[in-house]
């Protein structure tokens, strides 16, 4: 390790023993505020978004192999297509429902998250 990386090293450990200061512990609030606003659309999106890649998989699989007939199902590349075509649309409307989420949570916490904003910028300019 060179010395800049000790320095550094050194530094991150020490800032964690030290007192935090009003500017220091709005801008973790911040921090927590924003976590809070996207979280829920995140989960959401990556639940959603796997179950629908699950799904369009399951009917790529019962169109391109022969998983149907062990399943004793005989005709496997309707009920394949339109499980497909499922999948499809729920990942096609994954991002669009993403962004309604996002954005109403937004709406949500915008009056907070500028107010902490303004107040750490007057801080910071003191």
């Amino acid at each position: 390790m060179n010395r800049n990386d000790t320095e550094f090293m050194v530094q991150k450990i020490r800032t964690q023993y030290m007192e935090k200061n009003a500017s220091q512990k709005n801008l973790d609030m911040l921090r927590e505020l924003d976590a809070e606003v996207k979280r829920p659309a995140n989960v959401f999106g990556y639940a959603f978004g796997s179950i629908a890649a699950i799904i369009m998989g399951a009917g790529m699989s019962l169109v391109m192999t022969d998983i149907g007939a062990q399943l004793g199902i005989s005709n496997t590349m309707p009920l394949g297509i339109a499980t497909g075509v499922v999948g499809l649309i729920m990942t096609i409307i994954n991002y669009p429902v993403y962004k309604s989420i996002l954005s109403s949570r937004k709406e949500k916490y915008a009056d907070k998250i500028l107010e902490l904003s303004e107040r750490i910028i007057a801080e910071e300019e003191k």
